[in-house]
C-alpha cells in the first residue's frame, strides 16, 4: 500500500522526561518499523531546554519539532489563526491539542499521543500494532453494560477492583456483558498500560496512597483480548498511549482545563474521549482497546495536589456524557456531531451543578476549535509534503 513519507505525527507533552522517547525509536528499530514515517511534536514550556528536546530529536535521527509557549503563539499568528490561542491552555496536559492543531495544517494521516512516563513493552512493535489496530476489519469482543460505560480494566476487575479515571462514580458496579462484534472503520487505538494505573486522586485515596501512585498495581496479566466497548456505552479514553486517525480531529479537541476561572483540571482526555465515542456510535467507527501495552512510570507527587485539580470537576464529569447522549444524531461527519454536542453544551443551563457555568465555556472553546480548522483548511499554502522545521 502506497503512503507519504512522514505519515505520523507523535505529540508528546513533556516537561522532563523527554528522553522516554529514545526508548520509543529503539522499540522502532528493533522491530524494523520505518522511523522516516514519525514526525515528533514535543510540546513544553518556556521554561523547559527545547535546545536539548530538539538535540536529543537529531541525535536520534528522527524528525521532529519542539514548541514551547512563546513558538506556540508564534505559530498560531503565523498561520493567520491568532485569536485561537486561547485553545490551548498555559501549563496543561491539555497542550495535546496543540499537536493535532499541527497535525491537522500538515496533513499526517496519523496521530500519536505518548505521555513522557511511560515506556513500551519489549514485546509489542509499538507504532506497528497502533496501526494494525486502525486498520483492523473483523470480529473483537465487545463489551457494554447496564450502565451504558466500560471500565477499561473490566477483564480482572474482580481482583484488582481498580476503575479508571475519569470513570463515573454513578456507573460502578455494572453488569458487564460481552460478545463478538464484527468491526471494519476503527478511527482509535488505546493501549492500556502496566505498572501505576491511571486513576484519579479519590481512587487513589481509597487505594491508601498519598504520593500519587496507587499501591495496587496493574501487569500484563491484567489484561487479556482486545476489545471495543459497544454502540451506546462510553469509556474512559486516556492519552497516554493512543493512535488515532486524522478524520477525528475535529470531534477529537482536548478540553481546556487547569487554565480556567473555575479551576477545573484533569478531565480533558476524558471529555474529549466521551465526546468521540458519541461521535463514533453516530457516525459506524470504533475505539479499539488492548495492545500494545506501555508501562506507566507515574512520578510520586502529592495526591491531594492531584485532587485539588480534579475536585471542581468531579461533579461535571457524573452529568457530562448525560449532556450529549443524543447530540447530533442525523450529522453525517465528525465535525458536525462535535458541533451539536458543542451547542448542547455552550446553550446549556447547568446553574445545578457546581461550576456549571464551565461546561458553557467549553461548548465555546469546542465552537472555536471547529472554526479554527476551518479557518487552517482556508489559509493553507498547496502542500509540499510535510515539513520537518518549526517553520511550516
Amino acid at each position: 500500500m502506497a503512503r507519504t513519507a512522514q505519515d505520523i505525527c507523535v505529540i508528546v507533552p513533556t516537561i522532563r522526561e523527554y528522553e522516554c522517547m529514545r526508548a520509543y525509536f529503539e522499540n522502532a528499530r528493533a522491530h524494523d518499523f520505518d522511523l522516516d514515517r514519525l514526525h515528533v511534536v514535543l510540546v513544553t514550556e518556556d521554561f523547559c531546554d527545547t535546545e536539548e528536546m530538539q538535540a536529543m530529536l537529531d541525535e536520534e535521527g528522527v524528525s521532529g519539532d519542539v514548541y514551547d509557549g512563546t513558538s506556540r503563539k508564534a505559530w498560531f499568528e503565523r498561520h493567520g489563526v491568532g485569536e485561537y490561542n486561547h485553545l490551548v491552555p498555559e501549563a496543561s496536559h491539555a497542550q495535546t491539542s496543540f499537536g493535532l492543531l499541527y497535525m491537522w495544517a500538515n496533513d499526517f494521516e496519523y496521530g500519536v499521543f505518548i505521555d513522557d512516563d511511560t515506556l513500551p513493552h519489549d514485546e509489542f512493535d509499538f507504532f506497528g500494532r497502533h496501526l494494525d489496530n486502525l486498520q483492523y476489519e473483523g470480529e473483537v469482543t465487545g463489551v457494554s453494560s447496564d450502565e451504558q460505560w466500560v471500565n477499561v480494566l473490566y477483564q480482572n476487575e474482580d481482583e484488582h477492583g481498580l476503575y479508571p479515571r475519569g470513570y463515573p462514580y454513578s456507573a460502578m458496579d455494572e453488569t458487564v456483558e460481552t460478545e463478538p462484534v464484527e468491526v471494519d472503520d476503527v478511527v482509535a487505538s488505546q493501549g492500556l498500560w502496566t505498572n501505576v494505573p491511571d486513576l484519579d486522586a479519590v481512587r487513589i485515596l481509597m487505594d491508601g496512597d498519598l504520593q500519587g501512585q496507587a499501591q495496587t498495581r496493574t501487569s500484563a496479566e491484567d489484561f487479556g483480548e482486545d476489545f471495543v466497548a459497544r454502540e451506546g456505552n462510553y469509556l474512559t479514553v486516556c492519552s497516554m498511549n493512543l493512535a488515532f486517525r486524522r478524520e477525528v480531529i475535529p470531534a477529537f479537541y482536548q478540553l481546556p482545563m487547569d487554565d480556567n476561572e473555575w479551576d477545573v483540571g484533569r478531565f480533558d482526555d476524558i471529555w474529549s474521549g466521551v465526546f468521540l465515542k458519541r461521535a463514533c456510535d453516530v457516525l459506524g467507527t470504533q475505539i479499539y482497546n488492548g495492545d500494545p501495552l506501555c508501562e506507566h512510570n507515574k512520578a510520586p507527587r502529592s495526591t491531594f495536589s492531584d485532587l485539588t485539580n480534579e475536585v471542581h470537576g468531579l461533579e461535571l464529569n457524573e452529568h457530562v456524557w448525560e449532556i450529549i447522549d443524543d447530540a447530533g444524531a442525523d450529522a453525517d461527519s465528525y465535525a458536525g456531531v462535535f458541533e451539536a454536542m458543542a451547542h448542547e453544551l455552550a446553550d446549556g443551563d447547568f446553574a445545578d451543578y457546581e461550576n456549571g457555568a464551565f461546561l458553557n465555556q467549553v461548548g465555546e472553546y469546542m465552537l472555536d476549535w471547529l472554526t479554527c480548522l476551518d479557518e487552517l483548511d482556508a489559509t493553507a499554502a498547496p502542500k509540499q509534503g510535510v515539513p520537518t522545521t518549526g517553520d511550516d
